[in-house]
């Protein structure tokens, strides 16, 4: 057994994986780059999906749609096993709470990747369609199970919450000690601001769409909750929302743009 962990921990540390791993931050900030570009033509009166099927699908749409949409899954497959990885493997001197702490942080994000790469594979086959009919499908279906109103409640204050620890790690600058930052006083700046705004918008984002599940859940309407999509287009009709969700919407293209200079600088 010993022998066996000893070749997989090898395998998802070699180079090629490590490669493969970085692609995915890059596939991730393209991502949300299309979903900042969305929100944008939202603010100004346009249309369109701001969330992550709207961002695949646009991806699928350019002539090399398959090929872009196949390597980007094989990139996000790459990046959820290494993560998976360091949940398995990594952390070991740490104290106890700390390691609990870290491998629960790498479980969540390889979950993270994992479903980013469903979605990628589905539209990939063929099988994808509009994601904010299919959570409010789901939100549905939870609801009428056994302890799903609880649930519910429970991941729109989970979703919530991480886009406040988004907000904060963006405050904080505390994203900067997984990069290995340029030399360059200038570059090093350029880095730091993108983490600021991006990691800021994200959070914001993520506690509007975390909010609308907590509301769609508390009023009984589960077809209101309609994820990112539907939490940015209701900021979108509040009073100046127009700019604030502009704002946003450059705030993700700051945290795409951080994203691909992270598959660059990450320390894996």
């Amino acid at each position: 057994m010993k022998d066996a962990a000893d070749a997989a921990e090898d395998i998802t540390n070699s180079r090629t994986l490590e490669i493969a791993a970085r692609a995915g931050f890059a596939v991730s900030g393209v991502l949300h780059l299309l979903i900042g570009l969305v929100a944008i033509r939202l603010a100004m009166g346009g249309e369109g999906e701001a969330d992550v099927s709207g961002a695949v699908e646009q991806l699928a749409q350019q002539p090399a749609g398959p090929l872009l949409l196949w390597s980007s899954f094989a990139a996000c497959v790459a990046l959820a096993i290494w993560q998976a990885s360091d949940a398995i493997f990594d952390f070991e001197h740490l104290p106890a709470k700390k390691k609990a702490a870290k491998k629960a942080k790498a479980v969540l994000q390889a979950v993270v990747y994992a479903g980013l790469a469903v979605t990628l594979a589905s539209f990939a086959i063929g099988a994808g369609k509009d994601h904010s009919s299919s959570s409010s499908d789901l939100t549905i279906a939870v609801m009428k199970a056994p302890g799903g109103y609880l649930l519910l409640l429970a991941v729109g204050a989970g979703i919530a919450i991480a886009g406040i620890v988004y907000a904060i790690r963006g405050f904080r600058q505390s994203f900067a000690k997984h990069l290995r930052l340029p030399a360059s006083a200038k570059a090093r700046t350029a880095v730091i601001v993108l983490g600021v705004v991006g990691y800021t918008a994200k959070g914001i984002a993520l506690l509007l769409a975390g909010l609308l599940i907590i509301i769609a859940t508390v009023k009984v309407h589960p077809e209101e909750s309609t994820g990112l999509d539907g939490g940015l287009k209701g900021l979108r009709d509040q009073p100046f929302g127009m700019y604030m969700l502009a704002a946003v919407g450059i705030g993700l293209i700051c945290y795409g743009i951080f994203m691909m200079v992270r598959a660059k600088l990450a320390k894996m």
